[in-house]
């Protein structure tokens, strides 16, 4: 089942951010218990390639994805760690390029028109919008969805269990990404119980949102 499919189904995608490998599956492990097998392993720490590998490697239940990819260079380490998809906050044709010849779904952060026009023109047909709170939320994707009408949209940035139906309500929406699903506190605590049952009250919320029978 491709990236896409999972997220028609489950329309989220949680952050999952580690400087310790065994942290990074754990957290994910915690995320597929509660019923959400797609996470994306940001760049934001020092060891995140190998939080990603271990992913990867050591929760064959997780389709694993690589946030906060930068460079083209970036987005060849994180395909050769396993990603199988890459999730950038801004619009770089080189990270684009890269995962087109890869044949790897990308995700790139857009915040203007003028971000979405080249997204279109490289062929992208689902895009991050980033940061979603600031960058106008649900009225400026309603707006945005008007004009580009091929276009989806995986808004991420503000996104918590108490608005995450208003976007998924929108079908111009493919899935919501965020980092509630994954506090730091619980982590430091060793609490993942706690995060899968913030993946489970998400699926809840994602499938009444999209008017799913449960």
């Amino acid at each position: 089942m491709s990236i896409r499919e999972i997220l028609e189904k489950l329309p989220i995608v949680p952050l999952v951010q580690a400087d310790d490998p065994q942290i990074a599956v754990e957290v994910s492990r915690a995320l597929a218990a509660g019923g959400l097998t797609v996470s994306e392993v940001v760049f934001r720490t020092d060891r995140a390639l190998e939080c990603l590998r271990a992913v990867a490697k050591e929760v064959p239940e997780m389709t694993p994805g690589a946030g906060t990819v930068l460079s083209a260079e970036q987005a060849v380490q994180a395909i050769n760690s396993g990603a199988k998809f890459v999730v950038s906050p801004g619009l770089d044709e080189g990270v684009v390029t890269t995962c087109q010849k890869a044949d790897i779904p990308v995700f790139p952060g857009i915040y203007t028109p003028s971000d979405i026009q080249r997204a279109y023109n490289l062929g992208l047909d689902v895009v991050k919008f980033f940061p979603a709170s600031i960058a106008g939320g649900v009225p400026a994707l309603k707006a945005l969805a008007g004009v580009f009408r091929s276009m989806r949209f995986m808004p991420t940035g503000g996104i918590s269990a108490t608005n995450l139906a208003d976007f998924l309500a929108l079908p111009s929406v493919l899935a919501c990404g965020g980092s509630w699903l994954t506090p730091k506190s619980a982590i430091a605590e060793g609490k993942y119980q706690t995060i899968t049952q913030l993946a489970q009250e998400a699926i809840v919320i994602a499938q009444r949102a999209k008017g799913v029978k449960q």
